[in-house]
């Protein structure tokens, strides 16, 4: 017979889950969600909060009153209903308290420290969420209620990558240059091979050596969590290919500014380098900065070719998924790799990068949801306020700091109250988005020179600067959603992975990943540094 004690865990969370959303409905809880950031999110909060509350009462009361059976209903539902109740709590514990409060610590330290803790370290909900699981298998344990929730974790980790396809397209690729898509090309093939030979070499599993290869070949995390599942790989070596990527690249992101200083390499130079040695992207963006404070350009050439990098991952999907079919003994085809053999769901993530390479979801030259409009329209215009402030700031002398170029900008903001092309070129809209863009660029360079500090405005002129470069950048809401649907199924999957790595399970592993991640990194690195010296020149933005 059913026993209701042994549902009890879930009937109290999902007590509590309702309270916590009636309560923030009230808006009794929204000066602390003004604090930490969320307040945006509280109709989330108290949607998920009464619809994963209600599901969890339903379920611990069937299963309190029920003979357990082997129906699909029992399976997909009642089983597993502690586990995911369990897991969606603590995901949104992280996304809503633990990960902002991490943010605003890390941003008090920033006197200190020099930079932001949280981005250097990568402790978003990605990284907390696999921690959170680690702490409490190895100190608790799995709630017995729990175990059979906790098996959905790679199921919902596969809707994420799913969903990741929808960031990306294709026609980016045709504004990157034919220097970055070479460079990156050789390199992230190369470091796969490189590390995939590695493996071999030093007898590692092939579910290790295989997301690995692309953790360290293609972008980090997103790499290593799109990968796993075609190279069978384990929690464990999910964790160990995160923690190398992020270490290696901290120690880059110190490194690689003092070596480009030391080599007198250009701005677009370094930011060649930094965007295909440095795995990490906030990693990538804190030594462009740290290169070049004073305008955008580093930065601007770094996120190109790590845009470039990120570009590669459906192509490292197939050489992997060929790859472990063939060391895996398997007779291998087109067909079978492609279409018998080839993981369902990253068919349905190349499926979701067509779609958005067509521009189904936003303007095909879009990354992650984000792109450039400057159109003339009433919607873009900066306020009357802003435009008094910017010309009397003007009027005033205050931009006498600036160059020509920055200054040009800026008298076009005056006189148009927007970012936008030359009003009378508008019919011509490849030269009109052509000079709306590079009038975007010189105010981002203002900005970068504010923050700098090599030039002073003030607030309110900056703020009207910054105001109007943000209403250049669109996001489509369908990507939006999409990523959002995304961050939920990877803190799910996450958690509930991290969950399953043990002590036992990570001193098994012993240290062969990190040496391997060195190697290859470091080979990576230095090749990088000697290639880009020689090949880019500062026309790549051009």
């Amino acid at each position: 017979m059913p026993r209701a004690k042994d549902h009890m865990p879930v009937i109290i969370m999902g007590g509590l889950l309702i309270i916590y959303g009636l309560i923030v409905k009230t808006g009794a809880l929204l000066p602390t969600m003004k604090y930490l950031s969320t307040h945006k999110s509280m109709d989330l909060q108290v949607m998920l909060s009464l619809i994963v509350g209600g599901l969890a009462l339903a379920g611990a009361i069937i299963n309190s009153v029920k003979e357990p059976g082997n129906s699909d209903f029992d399976r997909f539902f009642l089983q597993p209903i502690g586990g995911i109740v369990l897991i969606l709590v603590m995901a949104m514990a992280i996304r809503w308290y633990l990960e902002p409060l991490v943010k605003i610590m890390s941003k008090s330290l920033v006197p200190i420290l020099g930079f932001k803790i949280y981005k250097v370290l990568n402790l978003n909900y990605v990284v907390l969420g696999i921690l959170s699981g680690v702490v409490l298998t190895n100190s608790y344990g799995i709630p017995k209620f729990a175990e059979a929730g906790v098996k959905c974790a790679r199921f919902v980790l596969k809707m994420g990558v799913i969903m990741l396809g929808a960031r990306y397209s294709f026609a980016e690729l045709a504004k990157l240059g034919v220097y970055s898509v070479w460079l990156i090309g050789f390199f992230v093939l190369g470091t796969v091979f490189m590390v995939l030979w590695l493996g071999n070499l030093f007898k590692q599993p092939k579910s290790m050596t295989g997301v690995l290869s692309a953790g360290m070949g293609v972008c980090g995390v997103s790499a290593t969590v799109a990968v796993a599942p075609v190279v069978k790989a384990k929690s464990t070596e999910m964790a160990y290919t995160i923690g190398t990527i992020l270490s290696f690249g901290i120690i880059c992101m110190f490194l690689f500014p003092t070596i480009g200083k030391l080599a007198g390499m250009s701005p677009v130079q370094f930011g060649a380098w930094a965007g295909t040695g440095i795995l990490n992207s906030a990693q990538v963006a804190a030594a462009a900065l740290a290169f070049n404070a004073v305008d955008i350009e580093t930065l601007k050439v770094a996120e190109i070719f790590n845009i470039t990098r990120v570009l590669f991952l459906p192509i490292i999907v197939l050489v992997l998924a060929t790859w472990f079919g063939k060391e895996s003994g398997q007779t291998l085809s087109f067909k079978s790799v492609v279409i018998d053999k080839f993981p369902l769901f990253i068919i349905g993530f190349l499926i979701l990068f067509a779609m958005s390479s067509t521009g189904l979801f936003s303007p095909p030259s879009h990354y992650k949801g984000k792109y450039i409009d400057v159109s003339y329209n009433d919607r873009t215009q900066v306020t009357s306020e802003e435009w008094e402030t910017l010309s009397a700031a003007k009027a005033a002398g205050e931009f006498s700091g600036l160059n020509p170029a920055q200054m040009e900008a800026v008298n076009d903001l005056i006189e148009q109250h927007q970012i936008a092309g030359n009003y009378a070129d508008r019919n011509n809209k490849e030269e009109f988005d052509k000079v709306g863009r590079a009038r975007m660029t010189q105010l981002e360079g203002v900005l970068a020179a504010v923050k700098a500090k090599t030039i002073t405005l003030s607030a309110d002129v900056k703020s009207a600067i910054k105001h109007a470069v943000k209403q250049v950048h669109k996001k489509s809401k369908t990507v939006v959603t999409l990523t959002d649907f995304m961050i939920w199924f990877f803190a799910f999957g996450l958690i509930g992975l991290g969950m399953q790595i043990t002590k036992k399970s990570i001193t098994q592993a012993g240290g062969w990943p990190i040496v391997m991640g060195v190697i290859s990194g470091t080979t990576k690195a230095a090749l990088s540094f000697f290639v880009v010296l020689w090949l880019v020149k500062d026309v790549v933005l051009n």
